[in-house]
């Protein structure tokens, strides 16, 4: 690897750091309802595990209900039972042509309890960001050691690096705070 390619690889795996926690948060309920707590379930689709989005349109007609209508109504009784198998803890309400999930509101214990969550998700995000900063500094001392590069550009990559990690910190404390915020909302 070369230089370019250590900041380039360093930058993209921070940017899945980040987009791995933002997917995680965008599935966690907060007490209003959100299409993505459902989206990725799986559905047995003729034998096939099939996210749910790829079979149904998921609408939000008021904050505390998901209206689930399939496309094909032969796969409404499979839905139903993949959302109750999955973790959402949700019980799903089927007429025969849609399936409705009414999301509770949460307690005030449960608030805190699921900020605290978010809080100690963002900490394993941060944690994934700094042992890719990490590796690119071992693999930037490597070249230097190599002579590949000169003690300075290894000093500047390794400055560098630690702004795309700065970077990537903040845009998870934002996520954070972000969804802090919204779990706090009453």
């Amino acid at each position: 690897m070369d230089l370019d390619e250590i900041l380039l690889d360093a930058e993209d795996r921070m940017d899945k750091a980040v987009g791995v926690y933002a997917d995680s948060l965008k599935r966690l309920r907060a007490g209003t309802a959100n299409p993505a707590i459902v989206e990725t379930i799986r559905v047995d689709y003729y034998g096939s595990p099939t996210p749910l989005n790829q079979l149904a349109n998921i609408g939000v007609p008021d904050p505390q209900l998901i209206v689930i209508k399939p496309y094909d109504p032969s796969v409404l009784e499979p839905m139903v039972k993949a959302i109750q198998a999955s973790d959402i803890g949700i019980n799903p309400q089927s007429d025969g042509r849609v399936i409705r999930l009414n999301i509770p509101g949460l307690s005030e214990k449960r608030r805190v309890e699921l900020a605290a969550h978010v809080k100690n998700m963002a900490e394993d995000a941060r944690v994934a960001i700094r042992n890719v900063r990490r590796d690119a500094n071992k693999e930037l001392e490597k070249l230097k050691k190599d002579s590949k590069i000169s003690e300075d550009e290894c000093e500047g990559a390794c400055e560098e690096v630690q702004e795309i990690t700065d970077r990537h910190s903040q845009q998870i404390e934002k996520l954070r705070a972000e969804k802090h915020e919204d779990l706090m909302k009453v």
